[in-house]
């Protein structure tokens, strides 16, 4: 039994450290060939357990779990080759936002007052220091960009040249433009040197496609996702209250103290000891929690939700065809109609944004379509709506544009992978991933329609 170890209160966050981080771009456009065995060794890398100790827990994080292939990537059937890549991709790992560190803060501070602790995992709270910076990139999530732009020039490097560079475009949050810098130092292999070319502010006045501010009248229901906190909490609660002696935690503390566990140990890069609290079957208790709110926020479960994903698929659209943008949703009319801002003649473009987003433009899309409601007192182990797969930190969804030879189908032709898994396009193709370019286009009559009314719902 451990005695008098408990804080009263939190000390301020340590600022020594730089509130964000940009991987450096090195001129060696002469020694390509080192180039090339660096990116092969970042994408190596990248394969290998981040963080050893719990590797198997980071599955289990919902929108903290670090980026992985959730399937190994299939190069296209034979026969076709890849003439367009189109790809937005999250964010790297970073601090916890403004919010969710006064959420985060509110249950610690129970715990860091309890008077005894009981329970050997809680010895590290007698020294524990708040530690942690709020919202901006950690030295990892910059990491995770740079490699992601090695692994897509390994993977689309023909589709770049020092005439034909990467257009990419970031929302303007610093996380995200940051992200987006680094990206671009190795999305050419060193050889070139692309650029962030378009900003978009996220402000309530600036039509922006990357963020999802512009509908006010999305109300996001948390009372589904709260169900299921109190009823994987309580056990939770009680061995935590009696562990920690006078803590009074509930379960509205829960979860913002699981999330320690992946922002220390993406921070750290190192397990967080907030990680020994809670079991293996506990943290996949909370990742069905953030799948309840994610699909409850911007997904399917929210009448409002996909719309705002509509303003990218016509974007897409646009680019995929090569034809303007027809779009009365949340476009910016200045920046699409000129071949400065959105040029239709790149062979690849990335795009940087957050999470929420990225949920309603797989609504709008037809992504992962649910035949039902997520149960909010029993999770499906088979669901397919599994937040940790489709936003991860660094998650990315892939939109190829394919030409294909075949005697039977020549033509070009679509395929989407969200974080490397093909998605199966059931509804514009035959399920395994590839749909005619003109039969994808037409599938999409929601975006196409400008989301069937439910845009101007946002304002009514």
């Amino acid at each position: 039994m451990t005695k008098g170890v408990g804080h009263t209160s939190l000390p301020p966050p340590i600022t020594s450290r730089p509130n964000y981080y940009r991987i450096p771009s090195f001129p060696i456009k002469t020694v390509a060939s080192l180039s090339l065995i660096f990116s092969i060794v970042l994408l190596f890398v990248k394969f290998l357990p981040r963080f050893a100790p719990h590797s198997e827990l980071q599955r289990f994080w919902g929108p903290y779990t670090p980026y992985y292939s959730v399937e190994e990537y299939r190069p296209p059937p034979d026969g076709c080759r890849v003439t367009q890549v189109n790809i937005i991709q999250r964010h790297g790992a970073r601090y916890p936002t403004n919010g969710a560190s006064n959420t985060i803060q509110k249950g610690l501070r129970k715990l860091l007052s309890a008077s005894e602790y009981h329970d050997v995992k809680l010895e590290f709270l007698r020294s524990y220091q708040w530690h942690l910076g709020v919202a901006d990139l950690v030295p990892f999530g910059a990491a995770q960009s740079f490699q992601s732009g090695a692994e897509v020039y390994l993977r689309y490097g023909h589709l770049v040249d020092d005439d034909t560079l990467p257009f990419v475009r970031s929302s303007g949050g610093d996380r995200v433009v940051n992200s987006a810098v680094n990206w671009t130092a190795d999305a050419s292999g060193q050889l070139y040197d692309p650029t962030v070319s378009v900003i978009i502010p996220e402000t309530t006045t600036s039509n922006n496609t990357l963020e999802n501010k512009m509908c006010p009248n999305s109300k996001a229901s948390l009372d589904e996702a709260n169900v299921w906190r109190d009823a994987f909490s309580a056990q939770i609660v009680q061995r935590l209250n009696k562990a920690a002696v006078g803590a009074e935690l509930i379960s509205e503390d829960i979860p913002g103290l699981m999330s320690l566990c992946a922002f220390e140990t993406v921070y750290e890069e190192k397990a967080s000891p907030f990680c020994d609290i809670f079991s293996l079957e506990e943290f996949q208790a909370y990742e069905y929690y953030w799948d309840l709110l994610k699909y409850h926020g911007t997904g399917y479960g929210n009448p409002l939700g996909r719309v705002q994903g509509v303003g990218y698929v016509n974007e897409l659209l646009a680019r995929l065809t090569g034809s303007p943008v027809e779009d009365r949703t949340q476009t910016n009319s200045t920046l699409d109609s000129s071949p400065v801002t959105f040029p239709l003649d790149r062979t690849v473009y990335a795009d940087f944004s957050h999470d929420n987003q990225m949920v309603a433009i797989y609504g709008a899309l037809g992504l992962v379509p649910q035949t039902s409601h997520p149960n909010p007192t029993k999770a499906d182990p088979q669901r397919t709506w599994v937040v940790s797969r489709l936003v991860p930190f660094s998650g990315r969804m892939v939109t190829e544009k394919l030409r294909c030879f075949g005697a039977e189908t020549p033509g070009d032709f679509v395929r989407i992978l969200i974080n490397d898994a093909v998605q199966p396009l059931a509804f514009c193709g035959l399920g395994d991933g590839l749909c005619e370019l003109e039969a994808f286009v037409e599938s999409l009559t929601y975006a196409r329609s400008n989301g069937g009314g439910d845009f101007d719902k946002c304002f009514q």
